[in-house]
């Protein structure tokens, strides 16, 4: 059939042009632009997919950047620190130097009490300059604030805490172990009764610091006895008390750590009125007075072989978690809470010596908090505490009724090397450097493991999330060039065959001759 007004075999060809042409604009744009999807048409599913994919990239990078901040600050807070370090290992020196009194001049002495009080207040210089963009990092200014603290709380430390916003947390403890003194009770009868006025009591008493031999003559005094021992405490670890008909030696600290041994060398026949010849000693760690009539008697014979008693730490549950023990004091460390309390408070509820529950504390803030993670939510979240170093609060060391600091070091103050307590000087200096050690460690691990295995691991998810996205949005270029010379052809092939169809209306003008 041959007609003129319509043009079949042209409509067909424009429209294979058309889709030819669609084709060929879709490969031009694509390896113009190198994507595969560039509007909702192209992909609808794979458009929303890379979307998230592309969100969660942006979160990814900004949690890497937050992680790399992180070790910035802690780099700085620990360089503070470094140096605090090294002023302390100077007083260490200064108060040993200071102790060889025979060997030095007054002037000598005095030159060295300004040397520690120059050390003392760099060490508060420090706590109070060292600061990151004008947030000061050693002088509490990140530690925590807590609130409602129990008295059976002795001294308490909260390294860590994860908190929402507005959020506070209770710090409860179940106490399900009492702590105990390692000791022993001796019982003389009174007085030394010796068989001679030449004869010797000779005991060896011993602790987990040391152990000395103590020698007695006949008719020395229980308080005698226990003078002499207590004399040697700071060497043995244990000290004495007088009890009765005798007297009770205990280790001065509390702890698993911590024992009392008992030896007697030579009895010097020791005349006594207790039910077994010779002296009788018991094992008084797990008895609130010590007794001959309440505890199990132990002869000379055993005695003489030594008698050791073993302290024992303190049992807790801190939020559910199993503590840490050691002594009085017990610890959780989780991700979400790291606290140390110590429970050696005296008082008449639960603590080291009494079971039961109690609240130990509210934390309602402070901190300071990192962003780790893609998602802000608190499993996201890392939460570090810095307390202040000042030597106000640094080496609190308890002596009794007596509290002792690193400021008490200062000339004038109790600690001073003129004058003062030299000893008690040393074991705060020592507390000081153990603390700051551990606060040190504390931000080592924290920078290593925390901030060090976050980067590695969100570098990684940042990765494989970038893999994805580009393989569900990039063009294939190798695919796409195919494509775009396919439709080079088919347009131009579709361009000739749209010129046949025009023309063959044409012939039409030979029929009419």
């Amino acid at each position: 059939m041959t007609r003129i007004n319509t043009n079949v075999e042209s409509l067909i060809a424009q429209r294979v042009l058309g889709g030819n042409n669609l084709a060929l604009s879709q490969s031009l744009e694509r390896l113009s632009t190198g994507l595969k999807i560039n509007r909702g048409a192209d992909d609808p599913a794979g458009l929303i997919a890379s979307e998230n994919l592309r969100a969660e990239k942006a979160g990814l990078g900004a949690a890497i950047s937050n992680a790399e901040r992180a070790e910035q600050v802690v780099n700085i807070a620990e360089g503070g620190l470094q140096e605090i370090s090294s002023l302390l290992t100077e007083l260490e020196g200064l108060l040993t130097t200071t102790a060889n009194t025979a060997g030095l001049s007054t002037e000598e002495r005095e030159a060295n009490q300004l040397q520690i009080d120059s050390v003392l207040q760099t060490i508060n210089r420090l706590a109070g300059a060292t600061s990151f963009q004008g947030t000061k990092l050693l002088n509490g200014n990140l530690g925590y604030v807590t609130s409602n603290v129990s008295a059976e709380i002795s001294s308490f430390k909260v390294n860590g805490a994860k908190l929402e916003q507005g959020q506070t947390l209770d710090v409860d403890v179940v106490v399900t172990q009492s702590a105990q003194q390692a000791a022993y009770f001796l019982s003389t009868g009174g007085a030394l009764d010796l068989s001679s006025s030449n004869a010797q009591f000779v005991i060896e008493v011993g602790g987990s610091k040391g152990s000395r031999e103590l020698s007695f003559a006949s008719g020395t005094a229980v308080a005698d006895i226990v003078g002499a021992i207590n004399s040697f405490k700071d060497v043995t670890g244990v000290s004495a008390a007088a009890s009765g008909t005798g007297f009770r030696v205990d280790s001065i600290d509390f702890g698993s750590a911590e024992f009392v041994s008992v030896k007697i060398i030579d009895d010097g026949d020791l005349n006594t009125a207790a039910a077994t010849a010779g002296i009788v000693a018991v094992a008084a760690s797990d008895a609130n007075t010590a007794s001959a009539a309440t505890n199990t008697l132990f002869s000379t014979v055993a005695a003489s072989n030594g008698l050791t008693d073993d302290g024992q730490d303190v049992g807790a549950v801190i939020n559910g978690i199993i503590a840490v023990a050691k002594g009085t004091k017990a610890s959780i460390n989780t991700d979400f809470l790291s606290v140390e309390l110590d429970l050696a408070s005296g008082g008449a509820g639960p603590n080291a010596s009494n079971l039961g529950a109690l609240q130990a504390l509210t934390i309602t803030g402070g901190g300071a908090d990192f962003q780790l993670a893609s998602n802000v939510d608190i499993a996201g979240k890392v939460s570090l505490g810095l307390d202040n170093v000042s030597i106000s609060g640094l080496g609190r060391t308890v002596d009794g009724a007596a509290s002792f600091t690193l400021a008490d070091l200062a000339a004038g103050k109790n600690l001073n090397v003129e004058n003062g307590d030299l000893t008690m000087a040393q074991k705060v200096v020592r507390e000081s450097i153990k603390e700051i050690s551990g606060l040190r460690g504390r931000l080592g691990a924290f920078q290593k493991n925390t901030v060090g295995a976050t980067i590695r691991s969100l570098g990684v998810s940042l990765e494989n999330t970038t893999a994805a996205e580009s393989a569900i949005r990039d063009a294939d270029f190798a695919s796409e060039t195919a494509a775009l010379t396919r439709s080079q052809i088919l347009v131009s092939s579709s361009t000739n065959v749209l010129a046949l169809a025009n023309s063959q209306p044409q012939n039409v003008l030979q029929l009419l001759g």
